[in-house]
């Protein structure tokens, strides 16, 4: 499939394909970046599509695919820190706090901006490092040390706040 034809026969569907991706992640940057990773797998695939007899079908069935497995990661991410806490931990008692703690954090975490939020997630949970987090962002090197630097300061109040 040459670039015109891709061009023609995929990207007029851009519109339907975002507020699908809207619908199922409930996130405007998330549902854009849904859209956007099916373009890309879309284009790397190329030589294979001409053979496709109902592109928006097709289309839809990889973008829920996608959509699907960021909401699957997300929830991961959200658990990781959680289940380690308790595989470390021994007794009940201990693990209550922990999990008391963890959920301290989520909530204080929730309460930041969104772009601190979001780089603090790719840079903690995710253990991306900066330059991925930079690529994916669109900031540079500099303005994402500086958010984290604020996120994590912002935290650390918090958290001292609450236990007062």
């Amino acid at each position: 499939m040459s670039a015109s034809e891709f061009k023609a026969t995929w990207l007029p569907l851009e519109n339907g394909f975002y507020r699908v991706a809207l619908y199922i992640l409930e996130d405007a940057a998330d549902a854009a970046d849904a859209v956007q990773d099916l373009y890309i797998r879309l284009w790397t695939s190329r030589d294979r599509l001409s053979s496709v007899r109902q592109p928006k079908a097709y289309g839809l069935t990889m973008l829920k695919n996608i959509c699907l497995d960021r909401l699957r990661h997300a929830q991961v991410a959200k658990a990781e820190p959680l289940r380690a806490a308790e595989l470390r931990i021994g007794n009940e008692e201990d693990a209550l706090a922990a999990r008391e703690t963890v959920k301290a954090v989520e909530k204080a975490i929730g309460k930041l901006p969104d772009n601190q939020q979001k780089v603090l997630r790719m840079r903690v949970f995710e253990n991306m490092d900066y330059d991925e987090i930079a690529s994916a962002t669109g900031l540079s090197e500099g303005s994402l040390r500086v958010l984290l630097s604020a996120a994590r300061k912002t935290l650390r109040k918090t958290l001292e706040n609450e236990r007062y």
